[in-house]
């Protein structure tokens, strides 16, 4: 039987942190950053409003604000971050003990054994979502899915605060067309490699030998071969 995988992922996790606790930055785009009096160092998050300027994470303050001259910079508050990612964690563990944090904002869950309690894999996204924002004032988007690595692309799919499935039934035709940048563990240099032999989508490297992929690549060869055909286990 088919696992029933969630990837639960914070939209805009420090930008919407750092709104909450101060509600005026809701207003306008807003960046957190290293040093926002000096403006030397880089931008770690962005909110929704800035995201819409082109601001991206990890380009410099001076690149950001000549998209954005209006863009708000607000310094970390680390603490805090640490606090709210574990009411999310507190959340989620009310629906499966098996609860896998992936870094401060996101985690996987696997609630096949808790879907006879609490309706569907899709049904208890949703009511996440809901209980996220009503409880803990943050947005999340929901990867569901069969496997941890669908879930991931599935909650990077649609965003903010959205759920996405990707099933046995449709899973190719959601998943191929994405670029291979998209999936788990193709970095740059990998997604590079592979741009050089005509690999751009997670279609095509599905369709490569797992043997060429492992002699370009090694043993991630043989794993983006597995992830690109559904076979992570």
């Amino acid at each position: 039987m088919d696992r029933t995988i969630l990837h639960c992922d914070c939209n805009s996790f420090f930008a919407s942190v750092e709104t909450l606790l101060d509600p005026s930055l809701a207003d306008g785009p807003t960046a957190v950053c290293g040093d926002p009096e000096s403006r030397h160092g880089i931008i770690l998050a962005k909110n929704e409003k800035a995201k819409a300027f082109g601001v991206q994470t990890a380009e410099t303050i001076w690149q950001a604000k000549r998209k954005c001259p209006d863009l708000r910079l607000v310094a970390p508050h680390r603490s805090e971050y640490v606090k709210f990612s574990r009411k999310c964690n507190e959340l989620y563990l009310q629906y499966t003990d098996l609860v896998d944090p992936f870094g401060i904002d996101e985690s996987f869950l696997d609630v096949t054994g808790s879907m006879h309690l609490f309706g569907s894999g899709e049904h208890i996204a949703d009511e996440l979502r809901r209980r996220m924002r009503e409880e803990v004032g943050l947005t999340i988007s929901v990867g569901v899915s069969f496997n941890k690595v669908f879930a991931k692309l599935g909650s990077d799919y649609k965003k903010p605060d959205a759920t996405t499935v990707i099933a046995r039934g449709n899973w190719r035709d959601i998943v191929f067309p994405l670029p291979v940048g998209d999936l788990l563990f193709v970095g740059r240099s990998a997604q590079e490699l592979l741009g050089r032999y005509g690999v751009r989508t997670i279609g095509e490297l599905s369709k490569c030998s797992e043997e060429m992929l492992e002699t370009l690549m090694g043993k991630m060869g043989s794993q983006l071969y597995r992830y690109a055909n559904g076979l992570d286990d």
